[in-house]
């Protein structure tokens, strides 16, 4: 299957609470641990010829809890140990610092589709939090909420497109751009989500990630480089380290 066949060019990750567990504001490569089905999530796309990005708010600099080299090498641990990515975008600005590029802004969604080559009607945005599936919508692409824990109730139940796992919502993309509200899983939603699924609730937490999976291919090489003149955005995410 192409990309041309299922309309689906891109897909953009968020990294904390989607890709890995969330640490927050980590500087640590060592502490980086991929969610369950991540790599394979990830493979499955690189195999049917569709991009792959990351979209991260990573406040943690501007607030000088880490530096930028810090972000860098945690990002190459995720590439060693999920990618090879296509093209990363960061945005290392606060709440109060105004930009284009923190989410719910659609600057980095857009940047990032620009450098694939993709136009956001034709990306994914998958993330676990409304601000991803904000930015998603503002920018023009689609949007998959994966919950985790600290996915809030009435952000579960506003997403277009809910999937219980990453496999899931890779498995739905390869059919084209996603349809219906809970996307298919071999197992009953209840199981899937736990008990509050039906009501619009959040999932149980993630189970531990792997302690250690072997290192990918090369990492890829775009990135986002922060730039002037953006707008201020508000924060929507009060408690939440991104």
């Amino acid at each position: 299957m192409s990309p041309a066949g299922n309309q689906v060019k891109a897909v953009l990750f968020d990294r904390d609470g989607t890709l890995v567990h969330d640490v927050p504001h980590n500087g640590d490569p060592d502490l980086v641990r991929p969610v369950e089905g991540a790599r394979e999530a990830v493979a499955l796309l690189r195999e049917h010829g569709i991009g792959v990005g990351v979209v991260t708010n990573q406040s943690g600099v501007a607030r000088g809890l880490i530096s930028d080299g810090d972000v860098r090498r945690v990002n190459r641990r995720v590439d060693e140990l999920i990618g090879p990515f296509d093209v990363w975008a960061v945005c290392p600005h606060g709440p109060d610092d105004g930009c284009h590029c923190r989410k719910p802004q659609p600057g980095m969604v857009l940047w990032a589709a620009g450098r694939v080559c993709a136009g956001p009607a034709d990306c994914v945005v998958v993330g676990d939090i409304g601000a991803d599936m904000e930015a998603a919508e503002r920018a023009g692409a689609h949007g998959i909420l994966v919950p985790n824990d600290r996915t809030r109730p009435e952000e579960t139940a506003a997403a277009a497109h809910v999937a219980p796992d990453l496999l899931t919502a890779v498995r739905a993309i390869l059919n084209g751009p996603p349809k219906g509200r809970v996307l298919a899983d071999e197992r009953p939603i209840e199981a899937a989500y736990g008990p509050a699924a039906e009501t619009g609730g959040p999932r149980a937490a993630d189970p531990p990630g792997p302690a250690a999976i072997p290192p990918a291919t090369a990492p890829g090489r775009g990135a986002f480089t922060p730039g002037a003149g953006r707008v201020r955005a508000v924060d929507d995410s009060p408690g939440r380290p991104e």
